[in-house]
């Protein structure tokens, strides 16, 4: 059938921090030995919020080796998403910044609500680049040119203006309850669910 992922820490707008990533990683496993899972659909329990990108806060903390190890590991993580083996769908009801819009690109569909899902790839502007994926997969999605202006830039679009370069498959105008978009992936899984007899491998 259809799992999900809910990703659920107010706190830190679903900041990807070191336990955080581990509680994923540890979701992911457990999901690929169920063969009954068919579509994953990643969601975010924080209203206006997808995930905010990695925790700059514990980042601060760290020391240069240690920040080199949590990159790997949010590199990682990425990498299991992409390697899935059943279709992974990220439900964009708000923001997805940095290490969150590259969590989105590492699924294999994205849903975004049209006008509140606010998403870019914004390290260069705090002096960094984008180090879970998002240089390789990004390119792959929208074309060399422009996924390199928008990580030079690190310029932040819209759910619409998204779908217009073809970043996400569908956009969404946002509902009341703030979920607009995990109920359009909901809607896609089902679409998706009788294609997929057995586990699919896509990428």
């Amino acid at each position: 059938g259809i799992a999900e992922i809910l990703m659920n820490r107010p706190s830190a707008r679903n900041a990807l921090g070191n336990v955080f990533v581990s509680q994923l990683l540890e979701a992911l496993a457990q999901l690929r030995e169920d063969r009954q899972v068919r579509v994953l659909i990643f969601r975010s329990g924080v209203k206006g919020v997808f995930c905010a990108g990695a925790d700059l806060k514990e980042r601060e903390q760290m020391s240069e080796a240690e920040v080199g190890l949590f990159v790997q590991r949010l590199r990682g993580l990425m990498t299991e998403i992409a390697a899935f083996p059943a279709p992974t769908i990220a439900a964009m009801d708000g923001f997805a910044l940095g290490g969150g819009l590259e969590l989105a690109l590492a699924c294999d569909l994205r849903v975004a609500a049209a006008s509140l899902a606010v998403m870019g790839l914004i390290e260069a502007t705090r002096g960094l680049l984008p180090g879970a994926g998002g240089t390789q997969r990004l390119p792959r999605c929208l074309g060399v040119a422009l996924a390199k202006e928008l990580i030079f830039t690190g310029r932040r679009l819209s759910g619409v203006q998204a779908q217009a370069l073809g970043l996400v498959n569908h956009a969404v105008a946002q509902n009341e309850e703030g979920n607009a978009a995990y109920h359009r992936a909901r809607a896609l899984a089902q679409e998706i669910l009788p294609q997929v007899r057995l586990p699919l491998s896509t990428g």
